[in-house]
């Protein structure tokens, strides 16, 4: 397949197994699946690792691009993500009050000669990636068929 153009993604069916699902960016290929206990046959991260890689790394790149504009001596950081599902009467902060709504629990850890004016600056920061941002918004999904 020809690799489409930049901000386009495609995703076709692999061929390999079940559930697999090739996906191609501009400059790069990947495969996506269930794992083998979902009937997949595991050739690639599930599409909730994905979103959870995305959150990850957005953060991780937003936080480094700061540091680096303000002079910040972050050395590093690591996301740890999780995803899943709670009763929404569960969760006091949120809006919706009846049935169950996805979860993200987000770990950041910086590594740095860091101060805790400079650690509480970029804790507020990882929540202004634009995947966050994205994810916390009204978020609308258009679809319609196409190759008729």
């Amino acid at each position: 397949m020809e690799h489409p153009e930049a901000g386009t993604v495609v995703v076709t069916a692999s061929g390999d197994g079940t559930y697999t699902q090739q996906v191609t960016t501009s400059a790069h290929t990947l495969l996506v699946d269930e794992p083998v206990a979902a009937g997949g046959a595991d050739d690639g991260p599930n599409p909730y690792e994905l979103l959870l890689a995305s959150l990850g790394s957005c953060t991780a790149i937003t936080l480094r691009m700061y540091a680096d504009r303000k002079g910040i001596p972050l050395t590093g950081a690591t996301i740890r993500l999780r995803h899943d599902r709670i009763h929404a009467a569960d969760c006091a902060d949120c809006e919706t009050g009846r049935g169950m709504l996805s979860r993200i629990t987000r770990e950041i850890e910086l590594a740095g000669e860091l101060d805790e004016d400079q650690r509480a600056k970029l804790m507020l920061i990882a929540d202004k990636c634009p995947v966050h941002r994205t994810l916390s918004s009204e978020i609308v999904i258009e679809t319609r068929e196409t190759g008729r």
